[in-house]
């Protein structure tokens, strides 16, 4: 059958068009697919939602030597999933303290007693799209935190002072049932400094300035060096829901060689002993 010109159109022109159609409809995206509603937590790149493939949080009663933090994050999330006012939450300090494993099983443990609740990690480089985010999950019925882990300015510039109107309830309207955690090695998020009071008119602006994002958090709670005692409980917990053996003084010499004691350091020597008894690492069974 003869293919139809279009009007005013040569069957050569109509030839062209149509193949040059073609062509971009192959070159342009599909629509992202619409992720699941049920999932336990999500990632957000800026335009669209994805489903975490896998969201395993350490069981919370394995967070040793944060009980007064986990506490207190505990109970705000609580309320968030129950629907009662709730802060938005800063947690500040130590590199590897565990502020951010501390997020994910708080959210975990909740969502295993049916807490109405889901995590959406955004990246930090994501913010300025925040509106967008809110736009996406307007209607969810859940309890949402979105989740901003490692989070640093090095200027009061655009990121820092979207987040600011964010948290203060501007910029874009906020959803009720979303509440923004997250973590910094910052406890004011920016850098202090001599030099922010060196060209101001009034130094104290520059201070108040710097300072204003980490105020807007409703719940700020710190986490420090943790003593030598504090830390062989975490290898200790760690090592016996795993059921491996461990050797005090050879924890202390992977802790020494690494100069640190953290959660973080605690964990890799849990993967150590792990893997020095040919075996793989799974909690999934082993949940307190």
């Amino acid at each position: 059958m003869a293919r139809m010109a279009l009007p005013g159109f040569t069957p050569i022109m109509t030839d062209a068009l149509e193949r040059i159609a073609a062509a971009l409809e192959r070159l342009s995206p599909p629509p992202p697919a619409t992720p699941a509603a049920d999932a336990a937590a999500y990632r957000w790149d800026g335009q669209a939602l994805s489903v975490l493939p896998r969201f395993a949080p350490l069981p919370l009663d394995l967070m040793t030597g944060v009980d007064s933090q986990r506490d207190l994050i505990c109970a705000n999330t609580a309320r968030l999933a129950d629907g009662a006012a709730a802060h938005d939450a800063l947690l500040w300090g130590s590199r590897g303290a565990g502020k951010s494993a501390l997020v994910k099983a708080v959210v975990g443990d909740l969502q295993a007693k049916g807490a109405a609740l889901a995590l959406v990690e955004l990246p930090a480089s994501a913010i300025s799209s925040l509106p967008a985010l809110f736009d996406a999950i307007r209607n969810w019925p859940r309890a949402v935190v979105v989740f901003i882990d490692d989070l640093a300015f090095d200027t009061t510039g655009d990121g820092a002072r979207l987040l600011r109107s964010v948290l203060e309830g501007g910029a874009s309207a906020r959803p009720d049932h979303v509440r923004l955690y997250a973590t910094s090695n910052r406890r004011h998020i920016v850098p202090r400094n001599l030099e922010e009071q060196a060209s101001a008119i009034n130094p104290r602006d520059a201070v108040d300035d710097n300072m204003a994002l980490a105020d807007r958090f409703g719940l700020s709670v710190g986490f420090h060096v943790c003593d030598q005692d504090t830390w062989l409980e975490m290898v200790g917990a760690y090592a016996t829901r795993l059921g491996l053996e461990w050797d005090r003084q050879d924890a202390l010499t992977w802790m020494t060689q690494r100069g640190a004691r953290s959660g973080r350091v605690a964990w890799h020597y849990v993967v150590e002993l792990a893997g020095r008894a040919g075996r793989s690492i799974d909690f999934s069974g082993a949940r307190g």
